[in-house]
C-alpha cells in the first residue's frame, strides 16, 4: 500500500499537476510510510529532505494553536470581542465579532478577496479589512475567510505583546520540535507560481499576494516547512497535541462548532464534510485537518492516532492547472489503508 502512494503521486507529476511532492503517513509513535519525488521546479534540482514547502493556509491552524495557547495563559478567551484587543474596531460593525467566530469562519467577513489588487501597502490593506462590509451577519454561515485569520494574527500580537512570528516559535514550533519551520523568505524552497504580478518565478517568498503586501508574517499564510517538520506536527496532533495544549483545549479546537451550518468547522480546523471534503470520504467522520492553496495538507484521525501529510507545489508554474483535487482524494483513500 505504501507503493500505491508513490504511484499516485508519481502519476500526478507525470500529468504535470506539480513538479514535486512529499508525503508522510504515520501514528503518534512513528512513521509508517513517507517519500519525496520530483524537482523543486520544472527543470530544477531534485527535492530533498531540506527542501522547504510553502504551507499556504496550513499556516491557519498553526496560528489557531497559537491563539489557543494564549487563551490557556489567560491572555485572551475564545469569546473575547475583536474590539477588546484591537481598539481601532470599536464602534464598527465588526467590534463584537468574537475570537471563536474568527476561528470558525463564521464572522461574516468575506472570503476570496484579492485586496492586494487595490491596496498595495500594509496600512491600506488593513484599513480595507477594517472598513469593508460584512457579507453576512456573524454566526449565520461558514464562509472561509483569510481576512478573519489576518485579524487573528493581529489579535494574537496584541494579546501576547509580541510579533506573530515570535509567538508561533515560542508557543508552537519550538515546543513541537519543528526546528526548520518559520515564516519566509527562506532558502531552498520548492517553487510556486511564475507570478504575473511579481514578474518572476516565486521561490522562498510566500505565494499568497495579500500576505506579500502584509510583509509575509501574518495569520492566514506565510509559513514554510520541510517534510520532517510536518510529519512531526502530525505525530504531535495524532497523540493529543501534547506538549502544545491541554487535552480540553485541543478537544475544543478539533470538535465541530458549526454542525447546524453549511460546513463543518472546528477552531481553526476543517472537519470532514460529506460530500465535499477536499480529502474525500475515506478518513473517519471525526477527523480534522487543513489544506493549503499551494497543494499542501495535513489531516488527522484522532481515534486511530493517525496523521496524513501531503505537500505539493500544484500552483507551479500556474495556479490554473487542474488536477490536485483528484490527487488529494486518491492519496487519502489509499493512505487510510496503510
Amino acid at each position: 500500500m505504501r507503493t500505491d502512494l508513490a504511484r499516485i503521486l508519481r502519476r500526478g507529476r507525470e500529468n504535470q499537476v506539480y513538479s514535486a511532492a512529499a508525503w508522510s503517513v504515520g501514528t503518534a509513535h512513528g512513521v509508517l510510510g513517507r517519500g519525496l519525488l520530483g524537482t523543486r521546479w520544472w527543470g530544477g534540482p531534485e527535492v530533498t529532505e531540506d527542501s522547504r514547502w510553502d504551507l499556504a493556509s496550513v499556516t491557519k491552524p498553526v496560528v489557531g494553536i497559537t491563539v489557543a495557547a494564549l487563551a490557556e495563559r489567560g491572555l485572551l478567551s475564545f469569546d473575547d470581542p475583536l474590539a477588546g484587543h484591537l481598539p481601532e474596531y470599536a464602534g464598527s460593525a465588526k467590534a463584537t465579532i468574537t475570537v471563536r467566530r474568527l476561528l470558525t469562519h463564521t464572522s461574516g467577513l468575506p472570503g476570496a478577496t484579492p485586496l492586494w489588487r487595490k491596496h498595495s501597502t500594509r496600512e491600506a490593506l488593513l484599513d480595507a479589512i477594517r472598513t469593508g462590509p460584512l457579507r453576512s451577519p456573524p454566526g449565520t454561515r461558514v464562509e472561509y475567510s483569510s481576512q478573519g485569520f489576518i485579524l487573528l494574527g493581529l489579535l494574537a500580537e496584541a494579546a501576547g505583546r509580541a510579533p506573530l512570528d515570535r509567538l508561533v516559535a515560542e508557543l508552537v514550533t519550538g515546543p513541537a520540535g519543528l526546528a526548520s519551520t518559520g515564516f519566509g523568505p527562506v532558502h531552498g524552497a520548492v517553487a510556486t507560481e511564475d507570478c504575473p504580478w511579481r514578474g518572476h518565478l516565486v521561490r522562498g517568498q510566500v505565494h499568497d499576494e495579500n500576505a506579500v503586501v502584509l510583509g509575509g508574517v501574518c495569520g492566514h499564510a506565510g509559513l514554510f516547512a520541510p517534510l520532517a517538520d510536518l510529519e512531526r506536527l502530525g505525530q504531535v496532533l495524532a497523540g493529543g497535541a501534547t506538549p502544545l495544549l491541554k487535552p480540553g483545549t485541543h478537544a475544543e479546537m478539533t470538535a465541530s462548532h458549526t454542525d447546524e451550518l453549511n460546513l463543518r468547522r472546528g477552531l481553526a480546523w476543517q472537519g470532514l464534510d460529506v460530500p465535499g471534503s477536499p480529502v474525500g470520504t475515506a478518513p473517519a467522520a471525526d477527523s480534522f485537518g487543513h489544506t493549503g492553496f499551494t497543494g499542501t495538507s495535513l489531516w488527522i484521525e484522532p481515534r486511530r492516532g493517525r496523521y496524513y501529510v501531503l505537500l505539493t507545489n500544484r500552483v507551479h508554474p500556474s495556479r490554473e492547472k487542474p488536477g490536485i483535487e483528484a490527487v488529494r482524494r486518491e492519496f487519502h483513500d489509499a493512505a487510510v489503508r496503510v
